[in-house]
């Protein structure tokens, strides 16, 4: 069975973003940031919020599941259902939610813009150390938003009073650091790193073959390194999540020319992504 999503907006001028979260507590807080109109939309396996935005663009909001596989096929079929519509296409991949927060760039309650997304435990395990999928010659383990969207992101934030913000690689990972030893590891090979979450990256992915912008917006909710529930706040960092989609000037976004993805202009040169790739 073909699942159509029916358009709010016909013509040219309607913006149609993508906001893949993990779980609806994410999902719920990037809503209420939205504002507007939401109403609940079938997907095969799933569902997704449709919000009429009063800017007039139309934002799909979907909770995908946790880690980068559910993500890559929860935003996969996103993709591919608005396809199939009759002149449907998303503008803008947005991938969002809580994270960990590497010191000291990014304490708890930072809003992140992520300038890469980067799998960081993709890869092998060899007696030199980790060796990623791009330097093992298998793919690319880095997606790199538009710079004008990180920019204007960026800006939109402090603009409306977001004074703790943070941009630089955020790391997906499929095993949610738990140590100082693996934070260390991981800061040493990706000094460039202010957070760690495990969906960006998957999401990025389905965008980039969907030849889509993507880019990962997160708010810090514990270090990372050493588990300590209790100096967890979630709540926080769900606030800090809603006040940012609140802030951003949805159709204003610059996003690159969806047929030339900085990935697949990568694709084309085999040395792009084993340089990018180097922590």
């Amino acid at each position: 069975m073909t699942v159509r999503l029916p358009d709010e907006q016909p013509g040219p001028a309607r913006a149609r973003l993508l906001v893949v979260v993990a779980v609806p507590a994410e999902a719920e807080a990037v809503l209420r940031g939205l504002g507007g109109t939401a109403r609940r939309l079938p997907l095969p396996g799933g569902a997704l919020d449709r919000v009429a935005h009063p800017s007039g663009a139309s934002v799909d909001v979907l909770a995908g599941g946790v880690g980068p596989g559910a993500a890559a096929a929860a935003a996969a079929t996103a993709l591919t259902t608005l396809s199939a519509t009759a002149g449907g296409r998303y503008d803008l991949v947005v991938s969002a939610g809580i994270a960990g927060g590497f010191a000291p760039g990014a304490p708890i309650g930072t809003t992140v813009v992520a300038d890469a997304i980067v799998a960081a435990d993709l890869g092998a395990e060899t007696p030199e150390g980790f060796a990623d999928v791009t330097e093992l010659g298998f793919g690319t383990v880095r997606h790199t938003p538009a710079p004008a969207t990180v920019a204007a992101v960026a800006e939109a934030l402090r603009a409306a009073g977001v004074d703790t913000l943070a941009t630089g690689a955020v790391l997906t990972v499929s095993t949610v650091t738990g140590s100082a030893g693996r934070a260390a590891a991981l800061t040493a090979r990706h000094p460039d790193a202010v957070a760690e979450a495990m969906e960006g990256f998957g999401v990025a992915e389905a965008a980039a073959r969907h030849g889509v912008p993507a880019f990962e917006l997160r708010t810090v909710s514990n270090p990372v390194g050493p588990r300590d529930r209790s100096a967890w706040r979630i709540g926080e960092a769900l606030g800090a999540l809603e006040r940012a989609f609140a802030a951003l000037p949805w159709p204003a976004l610059p996003v690159l020319d969806p047929q030339t993805p900085p990935n697949a202009r990568n694709a084309r040169d085999p040395q792009k992504p084993k340089e990018a790739g180097r922590g």
